[in-house]
This record gives structure tokens, C-alpha cells and sequence, in this order.
């Protein structure tokens, strides 16, 4: 089994319709079982993901929503560096 990745991404939304689209691709990758658990934050800008998907995977999914990816922080290398 794949071990589990934790990402933040800063993510350019402007709207409802902006964070809907990240929703949606991560609602399918998480029904083929790439992405566990998610949270997008509109207010924020920024969405956490957490799963097996290589960060790879994860920041192509998000570009073909069209939302521009402002950066990408991997919180397994913030929790190895805490250790």
C-alpha cells in the first residue's frame, strides 16, 4: 500500500465556481482512491490534501481546473523536519 502524502496548496480562487472546480477533482480522485481527504478553503485560497497521490498527480489535476497553483508545501517533509 501506498503511504500517505499531506499537501497545502495555495490556490488561485476568486469564487464559488473556482472552488467548486478543485472540489470536483477532488471528489473523483478521491473516488478512485488517489486522495483520502481534502479540504478546499475559498477564503483562504488554500486547499489540503491528504492520500497516496504523488504531488505530481495532485498539482496536474488542479491545473486542468485552469486555477493557477501559487505554491505547493509538502507537510510530510514540515513533520520530518519537526521530528
Amino acid at each position: 500500500m501506498a503511504s500517505e502524502h499531506k499537501y497545502q496548496l495555495n490556490v488561485k480562487m476568486t469564487c464559488g465556481g473556482c472552488s467548486g472546480a478543485v472540489t470536483r477533482v477532488l471528489t473523483k480522485a478521491q473516488q478512485e482512491g488517489s486522495v483520502s481527504s481534502f479540504d478546499v478553503n475559498l477564503e483562504t485560497q488554500l486547499v489540503n490534501v491528504q492520500g497516496p497521490i504523488e504531488e505530481e498527480a495532485l498539482v496536474e489535476k488542479i491545473r486542468k481546473t485552469g486555477k493557477q497553483i501559487i505554491s505547493v508545501t509538502s507537510q510530510d517533509e514540515a513533520e520530518a523536519a519537526a521530528v
